[in-house]
C-alpha cells in the first residue's frame, strides 16, 4: 500500500483569497510582534547605557520584583531606610516584570529632582490613569505649560489673605464637633465618652471646603445626608484591599490598562466620579446664577468657585474649559472629605492641591493620648493664650503649637512615597558619593529617558541618616530650637525640611489653607476636651492598607482608633 500525501488546494478565487489573507494576517501580527520586542529591547539597552547602574536589594519575585514586599510590609518606610542603609541614598529596586525603579534618599538629589518635577520627571501612565478615573483631567492630571496655567488660576484662592477671612469658617466648623462631644458627655454616666474621630474629622473637612470653596454648607456635621458623604465612606470602610486588587493594582504599573478593568474598585470609583461630577455641577451651575447677585466682584475673584467661574470666560488670560472647572471641583470634594483612593493616586492629589489634613488631626490627637505630657503642654499654652487666635496669632503667637503640628505632619505624611518618570535625559547631583554596581564611587547618576523614580516621604521624613537617632520619636520640642533639627535635615527642601507637602512646580498649593484648619481644630479640642486612648496609652496601632491607610488598634478588625474624652475643668 503506498502512502498519499494530501494537499489541500481552494476550490474557488474566494478560498484562495480567504487563505491568502489569514496567513497575511499572521505575519502582520508576528512582524508587529517582532518589532515591537525589538523596540523594547533597544530601549533597554538604551536605558542600560545611559543610566548609572546602582546596588540595590535582590529580587525576591521572578513576576514582583521586590513591589510585593513593599506592598504587603506593613511599615514600608522601613524598608526604604534599611536599603538605603545597605546601598546608600540613591539605589535601585527590581519592580513588576522586569522594571527596575531608582530610589531617591539624598536631599540634593531630591531638590534636583523637585526642581524639575512636571517638565522632566513627569506623572507615570498609572497615575495619570488613576487620576483621570477620579477626578477628570484637571490640574492633578495636566503636566508642564498646562499645569501651571491651572495652578496660577488657583494660586489667589490659597493666598494668605484669603485663608484669614476663612479662619472664622474653621472655628465654626470645630465648634460644631465640641457642641457634638459635649452632648455626648452630658449622657454618659461617668463623664467619659469613646469617640472614633476620623468620620468626625472627615465631616469637619467636608463642610469646610463647601462653605469656604463654593458656598454650600454640606451640613454633614448637622447629620445631613449627602450622596457624596455615602460613597466617600464606602471608600473609607473597605478596609483591606484583597490579594486580587493588589496583584492587579502591581500589574497596573506595567500595564496601565489593567486600571480600567471593570472591577469591584474600578466600579466604585466609577461612580465616586459621577456622583462628584453631578455635585460638582450644580454647585458650579448655582453659583454662575448667584454670581452677580451675591458677590461683590473683588471677593469673587479671590474664592475658589468664583477663580474657577472666572477661568471659564472665553477672555480669561488663564482659560479653563468645562471639563478642567469641574475636574478642580472633583479635587477639592476628594480633598475635603479625605484621601480616598490607592496610594499612588494619593500622590497626585495631596502633593498637588493638598487642602486638607482630616488624617493629622486624627493623629495629633491619639499622638497626644498617647503622651499626656505633650497635650497638657499644649492645652496650658492655649489656655494661657485666652481667646480664640487669629490666623497670625496661629502662625506667629502658639509655638508649642505649631511644634506639635509640624512633628506630626514629619512622622504621620498623607503620601507615603512620590513616582515619577524621567521625560528626558537628566543628571541627578548626590551630596554624598555613592557606590554603584561596578563597585565604583560617583557624585552623581545619570538617568535615562524613561526611569522610574521613587522618593519615600515618610522614609525622609523619619530617617535616622537625616533627623537623627531621635527620628523615630514624637519629640515636638525638636521645632522650638535652633540646633533642634540636624543638620542633614537642614538640607532638605521643603516647608520646614520636610517633604509632607513635597517641593518645586507642584509643591503643595493648600499648604497654608492646610495648616491654619489643622491648627484651629486642634487648638479647639484640645481647650476644651482631655483625651486617652481607650485601653490605655501603651496600645499598640498598626496600619491597615487597603484604598487607603488608616491606622487601627492592633488586634481588632475594625478600622479606626477609638479614644476616650472627657471635659476638661
Amino acid at each position: 500500500m503506498k502512502a498519499s500525501l494530501a494537499i489541500a488546494i481552494p476550490d474557488s478565487p474566494e478560498n484562495l483569497w480567504t487563505t491568502f489573507r489569514s496567513v497575511g494576517s499572521l505575519n502582520v501580527a508576528c512582524s508587529f510582534a517582532a518589532l515591537l520586542t525589538f523596540v523594547k529591547v533597544i530601549r533597554a539597552l538604551r536605558w542600560r547605557l545611559r543610566t548609572t547602574q546602582l546596588r540595590g536589594p535582590p529580587r525576591t519575585s521572578l513576576i514582583y520584583g521586590v513591589s510585593n514586599d513593599l506592598v504587603s510590609s506593613k511599615d514600608s518606610a522601613t524598608l526604604y531606610e534599611h536599603w538605603a542603609q545597605e546601598y546608600g541614598a540613591v539605589y535601585m529596586i527590581p519592580s513588576v516584570l522586569g522594571q527596575t525603579r531608582i530610589v531617591l534618599s539624598d536631599p540634593r538629589a531630591i531638590a534636583h529632582f523637585y526642581a524639575r518635577e512636571s517638565w522632566t520627571y513627569v506623572q507615570t501612565p498609572l497615575s495619570l490613569t488613576l487620576i483621570e478615573n477620579i477626578v477628570g483631567r484637571g490640574v492633578l492630571w495636566s503636566q508642564g505649560e498646562s499645569h501651571r496655567r491651572q495652578r496660577k488660576a488657583l494660586t489667589p484662592a490659597f493666598s494668605n489673605a484669603a485663608i484669614r477671612k476663612l479662619t472664622s469658617v474653621f472655628y465654626d466648623s470645630a465648634y460644631k464637633v465640641k457642641s457634638a462631644w459635649d452632648t455626648d458627655l452630658e449622657s454618659s454616666k461617668d463623664g467619659n465618652a469613646v469617640i472614633e474621630v476620623q468620620n468626625w474629622m472627615n465631616h469637619i473637612s467636608l463642610d469646610t471646603i463647601g462653605i469656604a470653596g463654593f458656598s454650600h454648607d454640606f451640613g454633614s456635621l448637622d447629620g445631613k445626608h449627602a450622596s457624596v458623604t455615602e460613597v466617600f465612606d464606602t471608600f473609607g470602610n473597605n478596609q483591606r484591599a484583597s490579594a486580587v486588587n493588589q496583584i492587579f493594582f502591581m500589574l497596573a504599573s506595567a500595564f496601565p490598562i489593567i486600571a480600567k478593568l471593570p472591577t469591584k474598585r474600578r466600579k466604585l470609583t466609577k461612580k465616586l466620579h459621577v456622583t462628584m461630577g453631578e455635585i460638582s455641577n450644580d454647585l458650579l451651575l448655582r453659583s454662575r446664577r448667584e454670581k452677580d447677585v451675591n458677590m461683590k466682584e473683588a471677593e469673587e475673584e479671590k474664592s475658589i468657585i468664583g477663580l474657577l467661574i472666572k477661568a471659564e470666560g472665553q477672555e480669561a488670560e488663564l482659560h479653563m474649559s468645562e471639563e478642567e472647572v469641574l475636574a478642580q471641583m472633583r479635587v477639592l470634594l476628594v480633598a475635603g472629605y479625605e484621601t480616598t483612593s490607592t496610594s499612588l493616586t494619593v500622590s497626585s492629589l495631596c502633593n498637588n492641591v493638598c487642602v486638607r489634613h482630616s488624617r493629622g488631626n486624627q493623629w495629633a490627637l491619639i499622638e497626644l493620648s498617647r503622651h499626656p505630657d505633650v497635650q497638657t503642654r499644649l492645652r496650658e499654652e492655649l489656655l494661657a493664650f485666652g481667646p480664640d487666635p487669629t490666623y497670625d496669632q496661629l502662625k506667629a503667637n502658639l509655638p508649642y503649637l505649631d511644634a506639635v503640628v509640624h512633628e506630626i505632619l514629619r512622622l504621620h505624611p498623607s503620601v507615603p512615597e512620590f513616582s515619577r518618570r524621567a521625560r528626558e535625559d537628566d543628571v541627578i547631583p548626590l551630596s554624598e558619593p555613592v557606590r554603584t554596581e561596578s563597585g565604583e564611587m560617583t557624585d552623581s547618576i545619570s538617568i535615562a529617558k524613561g526611569s522610574l523614580m521613587v522618593i519615600s516621604i515618610r522614609a525622609i521624613n523619619r530617617s535616622l541618616a537625616i533627623w537623627g537617632p531621635d527620628a523615630k520619636e514624637f519629640k515636638p520640642d525638636r521645632w522650638l530650637t535652633e540646633d533642634g533639627i540636624s543638620g542633614k535635615a537642614k538640607e532638605v527642601q521643603g516647608h520646614r525640611h520636610l517633604l509632607t507637602f513635597v517641593d518645586g512646580p507642584r509643591t503643595c498649593l493648600g499648604k497654608d489653607f492646610a495648616i491654619a484648619e489643622f491648627k484651629v481644630v486642634l487648638s479647639v479640642l484640645v481647650k476644651n476636651f482631655v483625651f486617652e486612648m481607650r485601653d490605655g496609652p501603651d496600645s499598640e496601632i498598626e496600619i491597615v492598607r487597603g484604598l487607603l491607610p488608616r491606622p487601627r488598634i492592633v488586634g481588632e478588625d475594625g478600622i479606626g482608633v477609638p479614644l476616650r474624652i472627657r471635659r476638661y475643668e
